[in-house]
């Protein structure tokens, strides 16, 4: 098995007479978490939805398990084990913490959905719905409603949705986006505790996360990669150091 998971080659995208993704050529080792980082405007989520066949590259050859995945659904890609959290995972208010990640395992089972079966086949999930709610720290809040859940405790649902998808590959878009210090402290141990059994692909503005978290970074700065490496020396670059001047954080 080859030892990155995910690769692209020359991938760019155009809209009209800009390029806002340009020639990037992206390898995601197997295991790892791997942090995609820039300027605002750089092209990290035009990536992401490249990447997630939500948009469709001008030119440029993207491979899951060496396997070329460019002319893909979004549909057939999330099969394959890619998933964006926060995109796909969906978070049902009205619905408990267990019924949200119960949903999730029934799409995982394939085929359609089992609103009309008995509840007993729904109950029968329940035991791993239980196992993926302690996983992320909410098997207190099992019965509790999304609605009535804090932000961060929701961040969380929204993990264990998607890992009742059992990802082989995550991508996480901005996970500690609107958090306060305690969220992401408890979002950051938990990006770190599932990753141990897959790979981690993330956006992320928080330069303080990506330290602590990433084992490689790539920085992307005008649709193109400016820089690649571990936190020390991506952050010791001066072409980095230029990219961020007078730019926020991301």
């Amino acid at each position: 098995m080859s030892e990155h998971v995910l690769e692209t080659r020359g991938l760019t995208k155009e809209f009209g007479g800009f390029t806002a993704v340009h020639d990037v050529d992206l390898r995601v080792r197997r295991g790892s978490i791997h942090a995609l980082i820039g300027p605002n405007g750089a092209g990290k989520t035009t990536c992401f939805n490249l990447l997630t066949k939500f948009l469709t590259p001008t030119r440029g050859t993207i491979l899951f398990n060496g396997t070329d995945i460019t002319g893909q659904s979004p549909a057939d890609v999330a099969r394959l084990g890619i998933v964006r959290s926060f995109q796909i995972s969906a978070v049902f208010p009205h619905l408990t913490a267990l019924e949200n990640v119960r949903i999730g395992l029934q799409r995982a089972r394939g085929g359609s959905f089992d609103f009309w079966r008995s509840r007993n086949v729904l109950e029968s999930l329940n035991a791993r719905a239980m196992a993926l709610l302690e996983d992320v720290g909410l098997a207190d809040c099992a019965l509790t409603s999304a609605a009535e859940m804090p932000y961060g405790r929701k961040r969380a649902l929204e993990f264990a949705t998607t890992l009742a998808l059992d990802p082989e590959l995550m991508l996480l878009d901005e996970p500690m986006a609107g958090m306060g210090r305690e969220d992401i402290s408890r979002i950051s141990a938990l990006v770190r505790r599932v990753a141990v059994n897959r790979t981690i692909l993330m956006v992320e503005h928080n330069l303080g996360v990506v330290a602590d978290l990433s084992d490689t970074i790539t920085v992307l700065t005008r649709g193109q990669v400016l820089a690649e490496g571990n936190y020390a020396s991506v952050s010791s670059s001066k072409a980095v150091q230029e990219a961020y001047m007078g730019t926020a954080d991301g």
